[in-house]
């Protein structure tokens, strides 16, 4: 192994580079006729993984993609926007509903994106025009699962790259198999199985070891994801990058970041000219690169993080300064946080005095990352809970929601009602950081994360609305109502109490038994018609 990952070509911009490959992998799987289409035995694992792809880069030819399965080394990740045809071709997005309602909002599979997980590996080869043979293995998931195929990769790619094409063969039982039967087409057994590894989380990145280098600023950076500000990742490589850009979107948790994110961006992304155009604002997107070419490209973006080999400096690593975006001009500007942003809140300095408290104790990263990770969880939880509050306000009360009246509206979000409620109910009441909250909320209503969040609740809510309406239908007195009706009242009621029935298992809600209930009474309504209207509602 020689070299850092990218290092053949990459600086200049070059197509010489790891994430042309990876994003090559991407392109060409798209291309591929039928892609994505699992076969019935291959549907629970289809839910997992898309596909493998095994790149070669070569520096003179380009890209080659050598196989496709549906089913020094460098690794890291990436993420690209789905294509109306892969859409199309996805078999598993119906199953996606009853996933996310069951997953955390940072786990659920998003209908728009894929996630890239490549394992990358770069040899001195003196038979090639530079020198360096270059190979990425890659799968290609909708699932956040960093931590899983990542490991995954690492047991598989060193694997694959020894035995190539075998490697990734995969025999999947079906129902049609007898026991004992032999696959159609041997394996070999050795090494198939090896050791197994208990994973602590399938996403949770080391935080400490990602803000190392800006350890002094998390506060600062957990504002401009927090207000969804244009910010651009300049790291020494694709590891560092992706893994950074991951760890600034995670820091909101449970608050989702709703903007489009890219751990590794690079000028063969078909976004490029799309985000790095200077006829409009940048838009609100978080980009994770490598390329010094984009110091330039994007000097137009408000806020560049730059970030360098990392370098110790006493006890804590040697922090990136916050400096003015004018000094950055030249390509080889040194690692800093350029921004002119102006924090809302103070800085929590009790937080770098227990890290460094646990440097001195040698506490174990993990541990670190605990404690990072907790403060984080603190603070964006402290911000949000007014804004539930408020917001839990906003709905109708229970007894206002009949059986024959459509339930009351939820009411709109007021910001500046909200606003008042923070001298009595604000974050001060749970966080010890003090600052301009008020400011900082202000900010946030004109942040897209601010239309995703409300958007959301707002959803759940007319969802939780629906489902006390069933439950009262379901719990009335049928008979007492259709007493003095007209047939034309009464076979209005079957039509909508239909409507209710499909609207419930369309939004998948929890009300089973309401469900039967009110299908017990739209058979009731239904039997006490003449028989002409009952051929009509039910039609053999």
């Amino acid at each position: 192994m020689e070299g850092a990952p990218g290092r053949a070509g990459e600086g200049s911009g070059s197509e010489g580079s790891p994430p042309a490959a990876a994003a090559a992998a991407a392109a060409a799987w798209s291309a591929v006729p039928g892609a994505g289409v699992p076969l019935l035995p291959w549907r629970r694992l289809s839910a997992w993984l898309e596909c493998a792809c095994a790149v070669t880069f070569d520096l003179e030819l380009g890209q080659a993609l050598e196989v496709c399965r549906s089913l020094g080394d460098t690794q890291f990740s990436f993420r690209f926007r789905q294509s109306g045809g892969w859409q199309r071709r996805s078999a598993l997005q119906k199953d996606d509903p009853d996933y996310n309602r069951a997953a955390p909002l940072g786990l659920q599979r998003e209908p728009a994106h894929y996630f890239g997980y490549v394992y990358f590996r770069q040899v001195k080869d003196s038979s090639l025009k530079r020198g360096y043979f270059q190979k990425s293995l890659v799968l290609v998931s909708r699932l956040p699962y960093v931590n899983l195929f990542q490991c995954l990769l690492q047991l598989i790619a060193p694997e694959y790259f020894d035995k190539l094409d075998p490697c990734l063969e995969v025999r999947v039982p079906s129902r049609v198999d007898r026991p004992g039967s032999s696959p159609d087409k041997p394996v070999s057994q050795e090494n198939l199985l090896p050791a197994p590894r208990a994973l602590s989380s399938v996403c949770e990145l080391d935080l400490f070891r990602c803000f190392q280098p800006v350890l002094t600023h998390v506060q600062m950076l957990w504002e401009l994801m927090l207000l969804a500000e244009p910010l651009v990742v300049l790291a020494p490589s694709p590891a560092i990058s992706s893994e950074t850009v991951l760890a600034l979107t995670s820091c909101l948790a449970p608050l989702r970041y709703c903007c489009d994110y890219r751990p590794y961006f690079t000028i063969h992304d078909s976004e490029f000219k799309e985000y790095t155009t200077r006829t409009q604002a940048p838009p609100n997107v978080l980009l994770g690169v490598t390329n010094p070419f984009f110091i330039k490209t994007l000097q137009h973006w408000p806020h560049i993080l730059r970030l360098g080999e990392l370098k110790m400096a006493g006890d804590l690593p040697k922090q990136v300064k916050v400096k003015k975006l004018a000094k950055l001009k030249s390509l080889d500007a040194k690692p800093g946080l350029y921004s002119s942003y102006k924090t809302f809140l103070h800085k929590d300095k009790g937080l770098i005095k227990r890290l460094l408290k646990g440097i001195h104790k040698k506490r174990s990263s993990e541990a670190q990352s605990a404690l990072l990770r907790r403060h984080l969880l603190e603070l964006t939880q402290s911000f949000v809970i007014p804004l539930e509050h408020y917001m839990a306000s906003l709905m109708p009360l229970q007894r206002s929601i009949t059986p024959w009246k459509n339930p009351p509206p939820i009411r709109p979000f007021q910001q500046e009602e909200f606003l008042k409620t923070l001298e009595q109910a604000g974050p001060q009441l749970t966080c010890v950081v003090k600052g301009d909250w008020m400011g900082l909320y202000r900010r946030f209503f004109r942040s897209p994360n601010f239309d995703g969040w409300y958007r959301q609740r707002h959803k759940e809510m007319t969802h939780k609305l629906e489902e006390l309406h069933l439950e009262a239908i379901s719990e009335a007195n049928i008979g007492t109502w259709m007493k003095h009706k007209s047939e034309v009242e009464v076979v209005d009621l079957v039509l909508k109490l239909r409507e209710k029935l499909v609207q419930a298992r369309c939004h998948r809600l929890p009300v089973k038994e309401a469900v039967q209930r009110v299908g017990q009474h739209i058979t009731t309504i239904i039997g006490s018609l003449p028989e002409d209207l009952q051929a009509v509602l039910c039609p053999q």
